[in-house]
């Protein structure tokens, strides 16, 4: 424990004295000195927080577990193991509250399965039983940590998404530009001012730190029970590394995964002191007038990834782009005065008819799975501007219905 914190020290020091940008982007030792120590008092390093106690019995009350299973049905009350589920509902809960509060409790092994879309992803669904424990274990933890999020994180939260997140991005893209000042390129003069540190955390779900997730929950988790639960969970996922990984696919992950990079929200909002950034899973973006100061910070939030929570950017999608040339984020390319759908997010759509023609030739009643698929893209295309392209996309859609 000695040897972190020395090493943890080391880190601070050498931040203390590499950080050298002041408010004008000029180098100057004394002002990254004072960014170095606002990181000590930020808290990042070693925080103080409120602690929450008993939250055991809550978790596992048949209350919270009705709940929990509400939740995980939503959406699915006709699959099988739902049906199946609900056929003994009250024993079947109070099964699991047996289980858990005598702390016999085992998840079962996760079902996985390749998902090519178009990332090869290696996805892990767990049983519905277990679905419900983690349903209930979010109903507890979730009202304590999501007080502690910052505004600009977008995923997998209530009033949030991704569109959410490019509404904001495009506030702050008005507010670095300020509301779209031109300056001379060598293309042309039609060019915005302002710049965006586009970033993605390299593997992120295959390297998180089970230890390090771990020591970021109790510092607001102070009740063993629920700890060694998550612990039970975490360790049920087989991974390439061990003692790292979440699977894709489990409630908790997502949950989990905020908490975890919500130590970087912290450290570049209230250490970096930057004000126009946010955050979408894994992908985050920050924007700024000045290229010197996003390759600044870029310095910053990489060491602190790798030096605190055990990560490390993706050398080749971590760029400083201008906002005059466009910047992909959440499926979208965002230039200052109109936004468009990326390249491959059409091409996938091409091939996709492409796979329905060949289906509705054989059978005629996926006819109704590919108006589904248009009507799903029509709706995540409507928000860029492609009327164009969607009515391209309607048409051929009806050719293939009709032969």
């Amino acid at each position: 424990m000695v040897g972190k914190l020395h090493s943890r020290a080391l880190w601070a020091n050498n931040l203390i004295n590499n950080s050298a940008l002041n408010g004008n982007n000029n180098l100057n030792y004394n002002n990254g000195r004072v960014s170095g120590i606002a990181l000590l008092r930020s808290g990042a390093i070693f925080p103080t927080m409120k602690t929450y106690k008993r939250l055991f019995e809550q978790l596992c009350s048949l209350e919270n577990l009705g709940l929990a299973f509400r939740k995980a049905r939503k959406h699915k009350t006709l699959k099988p193991y739902v049906v199946q589920f609900e056929k003994n509902l009250a024993e079947n809960l109070q099964c699991l509250h047996n289980e858990l509060i005598s702390k016999t409790y085992n998840p079962l092994p996760l079902n996985e399965f390749i998902l090519r879309d178009p990332k090869t992803r290696r996805i892990s669904v767990s049983n519905f039983r277990d679905r419900v424990v983690h349903h209930a274990i979010c109903n507890i933890l979730e009202p304590i940590f999501e007080k502690y999020f910052l505004y600009d994180s977008y995923a997998n939260r209530k009033g949030k998404g991704n569109l959410k997140a490019i509404e904001r991005f495009d506030y702050f893209k008005r507010k670095v530009s300020c509301n779209g000042r031109k300056i001379k390129s060598l293309q042309d003069d039609n060019y915005v001012q302002g710049y965006a540190l586009k970033a993605d955390i390299r593997h992120y779900f295959d390297t998180v730190s089970h230890q390090k997730l771990m020591e970021i929950l109790s510092k607001r988790i102070a009740d063993k029970d629920v700890l060694e639960l998550i612990w039970k969970i975490l360790r049920n996922h087989s991974s390439k590394q061990e003692g790292k990984g979440m699977p894709l696919g489990n409630l908790t992950s997502q949950f989990f995964a905020n908490i975890y990079l919500n130590e970087l929200d912290q450290f570049v909002k209230h250490t970096l002191k930057a004000k126009c950034y946010l955050r979408y899973v894994d992908d985050f973006v920050v924007l700024h007038s000045s290229r010197a100061q996003l390759e600044s910070w870029k310095t910053e939030i990489s060491l602190f990834l790798e030096n605190w929570l055990l990560l490390e950017l993706h050398p080749q999608k971590s760029k400083i782009i201008s906002l005059g040339r466009g910047v992909d984020l959440l499926g979208f390319r965002c230039f200052y005065y109109f936004r468009i759908l990326r390249k491959k997010n059409m091409r996938r759509m091409q091939t996709r008819l492409e796979a329905f023609k060949e289906l509705c030739t054989k059978d005629r009643n996926n006819a109704c799975a590919l108006l589904e698929s248009i009507q799903g893209w029509n709706a995540y295309a409507v928000h860029a501007n492609s009327y164009k392209l969607r009515r391209v996309i309607t048409n051929r859609a009806i050719e293939i219905i009709k032969q």
